[in-house]
């Protein structure tokens, strides 16, 4: 929900405090509770629908973590306010270049198999 409610100022430093919450939940995505409903829906829409697209709008769009955090889960885009967009165009160029060398590092090291050494003509 954006913004977030008038009274929000008066909880979260305190969830911050005991642990409740590491970041304000109205800018950056809570991955582990949030994200992990996202990886849900993302894997039962595309078993259903292969070709549907999905995303997020909102300021969650504009915060470079919840950006990689919706490049690694496949999300086809990220919607934020306007002057979000550069900041949302850099952090969603980095983690596609960080996503695409992880995929190649993958490749290369199982592709990469040891050598047997050969003693003879058996």
């Amino acid at each position: 929900m954006w913004p977030p409610p008038d009274n929000s100022g008066a909880f979260l430093p305190e969830y911050k405090a005991k642990g409740i919450v590491e970041q304000d939940p109205f800018v950056s995505l809570d991955q582990e509770g949030v994200g992990e409903l996202i990886q849900i829906a993302v894997e039962r829409g595309r078993r259903s629908r292969s070709g549907m697209k999905m995303g997020i709008c909102g300021e969650h769009g504009g915060d470079p973590a919840s950006i990689e955090f919706c490049e690694k889960t496949g999300l086809d885009y990220v919607s934020c306010s306007p002057f979000r967009v550069p900041i949302a165009r850099l952090a969603a160029a980095q983690a596609a270049l960080k996503s695409q060398g992880e995929k190649a590092l993958q490749a290369s090291t199982k592709a990469a198999r040891p050598r047997q050494q050969q003693f003879g003509p058996w």
